[in-house]
């Protein structure tokens, strides 16, 4: 565990990050969920971190790039992810929550990213420079676009996916379901479709253990 992730979540940064995006959601209009018969907690198109074996544990988490419990966490899932590799299908889902101005942004940028393949490299450079992009309400797509840049994607190719009303309407359809399915706060993981409540920096880890055990 890196020190830094776990004197984060232990000072209780992570609850007080989690609390304000529940109060942020709650206000959020729910008339366009899902029909709740078709909800599903992973998607033939969600992004797959890692496939695991054919008996893994799966983890899907749904995520804002600018919650700062998200990016808190974050080396928390590396660990874990490269603990049990093999033994877990790590999935990934958008949820951007209103009260960050660039965190949808953030999410069709990955979206653009992942369109060529590099949908984790851009995971990652999102959450390991959160600091320097987030909190502001000026857009920060510039910001992205450089990233994108960095890391050598062909830029008209991304370019034409971030003005593509389909690359939101991707991230939104993510939101969406994951609101019907009772995500109210950042991040959400579902272990073996199950919702889990991270209070502490170890609840992941054993909740795997426990879906191993079952």
């Amino acid at each position: 565990m890196r020190p830094l992730a776990k004197a984060l979540i232990a000072s209780g940064a992570i609850l007080v990050a989690l609390t304000l995006a529940a109060a942020v959601f709650v206000v959020v209009d729910r008339s366009d969920d899902p029909d709740p018969r078709s909800l599903q907690v992973e998607r033939a198109d969600s992004h797959v971190l890692d496939p695991g074996d054919s008996d893994a544990v799966s983890i899907v988490e749904f995520l804002d790039f600018e919650c700062e419990a998200c990016a808190a966490y974050h080396p928390v899932v590396e660990d874990v992810r490269e603990k049990y590799r093999g033994e877990i299908r790590f999935v990934v889902r958008y949820f951007p929550l209103p009260g960050h101005a660039n965190s949808g942004t953030a999410a069709v940028a990955a979206e653009a990213a992942a369109q060529q393949g590099r949908f984790e490299d851009m995971y990652r450079v999102l959450f390991e420079r959160q600091s320097q992009w987030s909190h502001t309400t000026e857009s920060r797509a510039p910001v992205f676009r450089d990233y994108a840049v960095e890391l050598g994607l062909d830029m008209e190719t991304y370019d034409a996916a971030v003005a593509d009303p389909a690359t939101e309407a991707r991230v939104r359809a993510d939101f969406d379901e994951g609101r019907a399915l009772g995500v109210g706060s950042t991040p959400t993981f579902f272990v073996d479709g199950e919702p889990l409540t991270i209070e502490r920096w170890g609840d992941l880890e054993s909740a795997i253990l426990d879906a191993r055990r079952a």
